[in-house]
């Protein structure tokens, strides 16, 4: 649980320019606690811990929902973000997440691919409704279930 500093009342920066001077205006990694938190080590040390047991517990939530109904990713990348304001790895994994979500993003909106999935996808309907067409025919109306020996 270390945010990248060993002294009182340092925070970690990244080196980098690039990293720092984002469009968004990112601030430098590090531990995003008030300053009279990060003054008193074992106040610090004890923030940390709390942080990393409440995102835990958000993450968690989030891995039981994957098969359960529920926005289980969202709240996945809501734990994570909750680390990231206290652990530099977590702020590294989300600017890293946030990168490939954008260029998938950019990926999608591009005119081959989104002719491709128009296709794939009206052929994926074409096939439903035939199958659709090919139950109705055989069976009507009636659910499987009250379908009498013919």
């Amino acid at each position: 649980m270390n945010t990248g500093s060993d002294e009182r009342a340092e925070v970690a920066v990244a080196t980098d320019e690039s990293e720092t001077s984002g469009a968004q205006g990112e601030q430098g990694l590090g531990s995003k606690a008030p300053e009279f938190i990060k003054a008193r080590r074992v106040l610090h040390l004890s923030w940390q811990v709390g942080i990393f047991i409440i995102g835990l517990a958000v993450v968690v939530l989030g891995i039981i929902m994957l098969p359960l109904p529920g926005p289980g990713w969202v709240v996945i990348f809501g734990g994570m973000a909750i680390w990231a304001t206290e652990f530099v790895w977590a702020q590294l994994v989300l600017r890293w997440t946030k990168r490939k979500v954008t260029e998938a993003a950019q990926k999608a909106l591009d005119p081959k691919v989104r002719r491709r999935n128009i296709i794939l996808t009206s052929i994926g309907l074409v096939i439903v409704a035939a199958i659709g067409a090919v139950y109705l025919y055989k069976f009507g109306f009636e659910m499987p279930w009250n379908i009498k020996d013919q």
